[in-house]
């Protein structure tokens, strides 16, 4: 006999059997010892609830021969054959492959004939939120009255996807999550009927992964074992999930809330040889703030040993709440910078750098969800030549394949304006012409932190083109790097804004090309240059 998955192997024959859905078993054990079971079922819960195994069970109960409290007998005719699949009575189909009408009509069809050999002609369809528009329609007048000896247990993970005519013609029952510890229960009686040897910890960590779903505990299970090593520990449940250590999280944190940037990037740099993924490194580095918190509000965490709990809560008084609250908003920021980037490691880098620097402008979100700037120091020219390289990576600039222009534009992020520096350029008379102001104006971008501006408009010349529009010369032509950055909408309204302070009334501005590229350089090797010229100790990566 061929092998057999756990989740297979060790799927409930019983409702008994189930764990965290007693609430569901129980009303269904009682419609059937009540013979009041209904013509339509609707499961509906998240991957791995228990909504297939469910309607196998059910579909089994109601046609056993001698069911007991409910239960299917599994020792009868008809319960063997169906776990067998041998039962021709009970139809299983999986909408996502048979979505069509012509898959439904024949439904329609069959139901006309009499159960071959059991009381009930049983059709489950799973997933069934993948059905067409037509063939729930198909669907829709056999539901409703479809003849007695049909039941229809329809499976999804999608409710909302479900016409309002098909919902309202079901039993609805919502699966939920099961919780880690009935889960943990349930893999301690795999685990011994199994011959595998598991630590407590290591299967809570398994149960924590699942995130609510048994089938994925019983997979994650069986890869720990699939190596010839029944023993199973932590480490590697950690290893074999990507996960990097607790002790590297430990320590990245920690040197966050101390502002240590060589330590974070050092054991950055440890995690990333070992060939974590680097959305699982910051998910774990966000899960571990987030634990934080709920150490600070005096819960106890299971998922961690003794030792780890000790460091947790030791971390978790050398850093406020307010500030803790403000890492994972700002690190969700940076989950999401990373997904729209093709630097993916240069946009974690720098993220990670501004965390670790005690002057910087961030944001946070207020009590009533808005997002407001908090400055609590003056910029360093470290964070400047950062922020100006990660503004640029979330831009248009460097995307995902496939987006298209609109979406590029929509990658940009839009950061606060700060106060223009009017004194640096003050005194500046209304009757002199761009050329005699226009070296103010780059040197107050300068002084301002718009280094990004300052640098790609060093060596241009002011023209005037008219009395209400000055031209930007590029003596030695713009590259696409320089033409991408002073197209954002938000610098043209600033070089702008600083002109028209100059003039003292509303000017326009025209970028003029006197020398155009013939051989230009890529945009990736464009960014690499300029962040080489500030000592950005980044690679560019494809």
């Amino acid at each position: 006999m061929g092998y057999t998955a756990l989740y297979r192997k060790f799927r409930p024959q019983t409702f008994s059997e189930m764990v965290g859905q007693e609430s569901i078993t129980r009303t269904l054990k009682n419609q059937i010892k009540s013979n009041r079971v209904g013509h339509a079922y609707l499961f509906n819960g998240g991957r791995g609830t228990g909504k297939t195994t469910s309607a196998k069970v059910l579909a089994r109960a109601i046609n056993c021969l001698d069911p007991k409290e409910g239960e299917p007998c599994n020792e009868c005719e008809i319960c063997k054959a169906a776990i067998s699949g041998a039962l021709t009575d009970i139809v299983e189909m999986d909408a996502a492959s048979n979505n069509s009408v012509e898959d439904i009509r024949s439904i329609r069809e069959e139901v006309n004939f009499l159960p071959t050999k059991a009381k009930y002609r049983v059709y489950i369809i799973d997933e069934v939120h993948m059905l067409s528009q037509g063939a729930f329609n198909a669907l829709l007048k056999t539901l409703e009255e479809p003849p007695e000896h049909v039941k229809f247990i329809l499976a999804t993970t999608e409710p909302q996807k479900l016409p309002a005519t098909i919902l309202s013609r079901c039993q609805r029952f919502d699966f939920k999550r099961i919780s880690n510890e009935d889960i943990v229960k349930r893999l301690e009686i795999v685990c011994k009927e199994s011959n595998i040897q598991a630590t407590e910890q290591a299967l809570i960590i398994i149960a924590s992964l699942s995130e609510g779903a048994m089938r994925d505990a019983l997979s994650i299970l069986e890869r720990c074992v699939q190596d010839g090593e029944n023993s199973i520990d932590e480490d590697k449940v950690k290893e074999l999930v990507g996960i990097p250590k607790t002790e590297y999280i430990h320590a990245i944190v920690e040197a966050i809330t101390e502002y240590t940037i060589d330590k974070v990037m050092e054991t950055i740099n440890i995690v990333l040889d070992e060939g974590k993924d680097l959305n699982n490194l910051l998910w774990e580095i966000i899960k571990y703030i987030k634990d934080i918190l709920m150490v600070k509000t005096g819960q106890k965490l299971s998922i961690y040993n003794e030792e780890d709990y000790s460091k947790l809560q030791q971390l978790s008084g050398n850093i406020e709440k307010e500030r803790a609250i403000k890492l994972i908003y700002e690190l969700s920021k940076l989950e999401n910078d990373m997904r729209l980037s093709t630097q993916r490691q240069i946009i974690f880098q720098a993220g990670i750098i501004k965390l670790c620097n005690k002057e910087i402008e961030t944001q946070v979100v207020t009590s009533n969800n808005n997002i407001e700037s908090v400055n609590i120091g003056n910029n360093s020219d470290l964070y400047s030549r950062i922020e100006k390289i990660e503004n640029y990576l979330r831009s248009a600039n460097v995307v995902s394949k496939g987006q298209n222009t609109t979406q590029k534009k929509n990658v940009a992020t839009k950061s606060e304006k700060p106060k223009m520096n009017v004194e640096a350029i003050q005194g500046i008379g209304k009757d002199k012409k761009p050329a005699q102001y226009w070296n103010d104006v780059v040197n107050n971008f300068k002084s301002n932190g718009k280094i990004m501006l300052y640098t790609n408009l060093l060596n241009t010349n002011a023209v005037e083109i008219n009395d209400m529009t000055v031209g930007i010369e590029f003596p030695e032509g713009i590259t696409s790097f320089s033409k991408t950055v002073l197209d954002r909408p938000e610098n043209i309204s600033e070089i702008s804004n600083q002109i028209s302070i100059a003039c003292g009334k509303e000017m326009r501005i025209k970028y003029i090309d006197t020398k155009p590229q013939q051989n230009e350089m890529s945009e990736e090797q464009e960014l690499l240059d300029f962040a080489n010229g500030f000592d950005i100790p980044f690679d560019v990566l494809n």
